[in-house]
This record gives structure tokens, C-alpha cells and sequence, in this order.
């Protein structure tokens, strides 16, 4: 019958909550500030982040490369998409202190509040969020 499948497939997805809850997601923003098709591939980690945040998985963002141009724009309350920074600020592990330098916005990065990652010669580790459990997406 219709009740009985829609019954098994009840139990079948309340066994995966637990599942989903423990999912561990890592978004490694790398796109550089110009560009639209950059500026889609920062608002799409953000907005997967806030997804995975809101389901319950835990979740980390981190800037690298020319994506810690990101911050001092992002965090700009004039910028289109502030009120998204906002949303997922709590998710934000940091940004990589090398790039940081060398894309010289280490001061927006500071004033902005975020952490600069020095966990393998200047820059965030992914073998620490890998051994961690954590899935890593790159945009």
C-alpha cells in the first residue's frame, strides 16, 4: 500500500538525519575579486555553506590564494552580498596568512575580524581538515 512505502521511506530517511547532522564540509574560497563568474563561485560557496550550516552539518569557509580578496569586500556592508557575508560569519575559519600578505589585504582581513590560518608554512592545512573528516570543496 501507499501508506506502507511512504512508512518505509520515513524510516529510511530518519536513519540518514543522523548522518547529514554529522557532515563536515570544508569551502575553500580561491576565486579571485574580478570577474562575475568569480564573483558567482564566492556567493555559491557561501550560500552551499549556509545550506549545510542550516541542515546541521559543521562547516568551515576559508579564504586562500586570491580569495582573501574576498573578505574586506564581503565584509563591506555596502557590498550586494554583506547580508550573506553576515549569515555565514560564523562559519568562517579564516584566511590563509601567507596569501593574506601577498595579496597585500592582510589590514581588511584583520579589520574585519577574521583569523589569519598559519598552520603549514604560512597557509591552512588540508591534510588537518582531511584527517578531521571534513569534505573540502574548492571555488
Amino acid at each position: 500500500s501507499d501508506e506502507a512505502i511512504a512508512g518505509q521511506a520515513e524510516l529510511a530517511l530518519s536513519g540518514l538525519v543522523p548522518y547529514l547532522r554529522a557532515m563536515k564540509t570544508a569551502f575553500i574560497i580561491l576565486a579571485d575579486t574580478q570577474g562575475t563568474g568569480n564573483l558567482g563561485r564566492v556567493v555559491n560557496a557561501l550560500k552551499m555553506a549556509k545550506e549545510m550550516h542550516e541542515r546541521g552539518g559543521e562547516v568551515r569557509i576559508i579564504f586562500d590564494g586570491a580569495g582573501t580578496k574576498w573578505v574586506g569586500q564581503l565584509a563591506n556592508s555596502k557590498h550586494e552580498y554583506h547580508p550573506l557575508w553576515v549569515q555565514v560569519r560564523s562559519d568562517i575559519a579564516g584566511a590563509c596568512s601567507y596569501c593574506s600578505q601577498a595579496f597585500k589585504v592582510e589590514q581588511e582581513v584583520r579589520k574585519a575580524g577574521i583569523a589569519l590560518i598559519d598552520e603549514h608554512e604560512g597557509h591552512p592545512s588540508l591534510h588537518k581538515l582531511l584527517t578531521a573528516g571534513f569534505t573540502v570543496l574548492t571555488f
